[in-house]
């Protein structure tokens, strides 16, 4: 076999592992294979590309060898992260890929036109080069700012940040960035080139921060999947301006994933795209003060206790809280008590509870959660009347009943868990300040809604030494 063909050879079952991966990891039963997979997937395609150039004659593995061994004394403590921090650690990674192809793509055209190589900048390649530019330097930028709203870093703005014409302003950009791409294409080694491509990467580095600034935390998940999308299709502009199969095999399985998964969450949310992207959801600061006049009826964990005691059916909602508070191994052991006595426990799940998409599924997945008894939103919704308890575990806009009836509420349309159905509502939460979206939660204050205020991890510790007997005393 040539070394070419074993090149391709390598590409090839990497391209398949990469297939198999995704498939497997759409299974929670299969999901530790995909990963695996994934894992191999990239190793053989960093193998394949040493191959080429050891074959070639040349040292230049050397300079993947470096970059190989940085990006994994990068990658390891990133890999370390708990699990709070993994939609930040997601959107860190979309960072790096839109970075990565940025560069590659500014270090081939000026390679090019240094050389005076116009059979090299044909209108395809240049197509793909600014397509490559374009998309890897917005990812870059824009998944720094959604890392840097996750992370609540203090200098950026937690709340959409909107302004007159700002819509107007953010497509004006992109359209002049397309207008110099198209130039580009046109006459790639004009003396004015070079000025013009720079102008395509600033322009995308400004609208990656500007597109990300309007939106709000609501939105996070939604927009980690659309980054998702751009980081692959910035891989696959690459792979045609590279000549690499692999990459644009592997980028079109990136970038496709990323889409559906935004259209899947987009859909689970009742919103459009341009919605998301230019709507500044979360922008309802008068809700926040007009719900500090309502009251709170608040209870002990005993009495929460004695009550879960006597329910059949027991629906608890897990949300951004019981990320936080780290609570998910408390709630797998108040799981057991309530199983050993006979009372049936479901987990609803909302598509956009958490930071990022699946977050609730992976952090009851770690404390062992039998995966059946995660039911997503739409299943369980059909329960809620029947449900005794509905459990709420530091979620809050996923259950908030404005999204049902207040056409002035930024969450009008969006779909909920229907937790106000329930007979009767525990909500577990830290503090009477609003959730993500800025808006307080009518629920809370429902006759038949009673608060625990707290820590969910102490919170539901409490209810479950109540449950097993050991009142500290």
């Amino acid at each position: 076999m040539s070394a070419e063909n074993l090149v391709q050879l390598l590409y090839l079952i990497s391209t398949a592992l990469f297939i198999m991966s995704l498939k497997w990891m759409s299974d929670p039963a299969t999901a530790r294979k995909g990963v695996f997979s994934g894992v191999a997937a990239m190793l053989l395609a960093v193998a394949g590309t040493l191959a080429g150039v050891a074959t070639t004659g040349g040292t230049h593995y050397w300079w993947i060898l470096g970059a190989f061994a940085i990006g994994s004394a990068i990658g390891y403590p990133l890999a370390q992260v708990p699990l709070t921090a993994v939609p930040q650690r997601t959107a860190l990674s979309h960072a790096f890929g839109g970075l990565a192809a940025g560069l590659v793509g500014t270090a081939k055209y000026f390679l090019y036109f240094g050389r005076g190589d116009a059979l090299s900048l044909t209108p395809f390649i240049v197509v793909a080069l600014v397509a490559e530019i374009l998309l890897g330097f917005l990812t870059f930028t824009g998944s720094l700012m959604a890392a840097g709203k996750l992370q609540e870093v203090k200098w950026i703005p937690q709340r959409p940040v909107t302004y007159p014409l700002q819509n107007v302003s953010n497509i004006g950009m992109l359209i002049v960035a397309i207008g110099m791409g198209t130039a580009l294409v046109m006459n790639p080694l004009a003396a004015w080139a070079p000025y013009a491509f720079l102008g395509v990467i600033l322009l995308s580095l400004a609208f990656g921060v500007l597109m990300i600034l309007p939106i709000g935390g609501a939105d996070m998940p939604t927009v980690i999947s659309i980054l998702n999308a751009y980081a692959g299709l910035s891989a696959v502009a690459m792979g045609f301006v590279l000549n690499n199969k692999l990459l644009i095999t592997a980028g079109a399985l990136d970038g496709s994933s990323g889409l559906i998964l935004s259209i899947i969450m987009c859909k689970a949310m009742n919103r459009s795209f341009a919605n998301v992207l230019f709507g500044a959801f979360g922008q309802a600061p008068q809700a926040t003060e007009a719900g500090e006049s309502k009251a709170y009826k608040s209870d002990t964990t005993e009495s929460a206790a004695q009550v879960l005691e006597q329910a059949s059916l027991v629906v608890i909602v897990p949300g951004y809280g019981m990320a936080v508070a780290q609570a998910q191994h408390k709630v797998r052991e108040l799981y057991d008590l309530l199983k050993k006595r006979g009372i049936t426990v479901k987990f609803a799940i909302h598509p956009v509870a958490g930071r990022m998409p699946g977050h609730m599924n992976v952090l009851l997945a770690e404390a062992e959660i039998p995966y059946d008894d995660l039911v997503e939103m739409d299943v369980i919704n059909g329960d809620m009347p029947q449900a005794d308890v509905a459990l709420i575990i530091g979620a809050n806009d996923v259950v908030n009943p404005a999204a049902r009836s207040d056409k002035n509420s930024p969450i009008f349309g969006m779909p909920i868990i229907d937790a106000d159905k329930a007979k009767t509502v525990y909500a577990i939460k830290r503090s009477k300040n609003p959730g993500f979206a800025g808006i307080d939660n009518e629920l809370y204050f429902l006759d038949k809604t009673f608060m625990l205020f707290g820590d969910a991890k102490s919170v539901v510790g409490e209810l479950a030494k109540q449950l097993a007997g050991d009142n500290g005393h």
